[in-house]
């Protein structure tokens, strides 16, 4: 079930390609399993990232992130993207945020919010913004040891922009292009079975035929 934004991503990248979409696009798959072992994280250990910042752990259950903002990081320093989204399960605070029907999307510009919230629309996928304010937010990770922990102090501050944002400060320190997360908790299953949401929404985002 918490693997629905990795299988929406799949999804919207064969559709891609499948339609003769025209753009260079890469996937990459985030995906880590929450279990217990030997080689396991712990609360307190301290991570380094793929970006080079460091990490404490303060939750071993905020691993979807951890995995992300590796991802990010990949993506921009090794591919060179104009535009870079990521989607998950990532918070049970986007349910309050924006319902079950719509993901939250946090974007770096305004105009990439608008075209997320009319691509949802012209989709089906509908998506609705979440708070954008890294300057207000990033501090609920303040580590004395590291660069950040891994979740927040405060749960009624603003908690699924603040998981988006520390993904957001993953990506490479020289990277000026768009970057879009999608938090889609909420519509991405019902009655514990996958909706299929977000192939619908990565092809209005790519303009692909049919979805522009």
């Amino acid at each position: 079930r918490n693997a629905v934004g990795a299988a929406g991503m799949i999804g919207g990248f064969y559709a891609a390609a499948k339609l003769g979409c025209k753009q260079r696009i890469h996937l990459i798959l985030c995906i880590a399993e929450n279990a217990i072992g030997p080689t396991a994280f712990r609360n307190d250990d301290i991570l380094t990232m793929f970006s080079g910042k460091t990490v404490e752990v303060n939750n071993c259950d905020a691993e979807g992130r951890l995995v992300l903002g590796d991802g990010v990081a990949h993506a921009t320093k090794l591919l060179r993207p104009n535009l870079v989204i990521d989607m998950a399960t990532l918070t049970g605070a986007q349910l309050v945020a924006t319902g079950k029907k719509h993901a939250g999307v946090l974007a770096n510009s305004e105009e990439l919010e608008r075209k997320a919230v009319a691509a949802g629309l012209r989709s089906g996928d509908f998506c609705f913004p979440l708070l954008y304010a890294p300057e207000l937010l990033f501090p609920e990770f303040k580590s004395e040891v590291a660069d950040m922990k891994n979740s927040v102090k405060d749960r009624g501050n603003a908690q699924s922009s603040c998981a988006g944002h520390f993904i957001e400060k993953h990506l490479a320190a020289d990277y000026t292009g768009g970057w879009l997360h999608i938090d889609m908790a909420g519509p991405g299953t019902k009655d514990q079975r996958a909706t299929g949401y977000g192939v619908g929404l990565v092809l209005a985002l790519l303009d692909a035929p049919g979805f522009s």
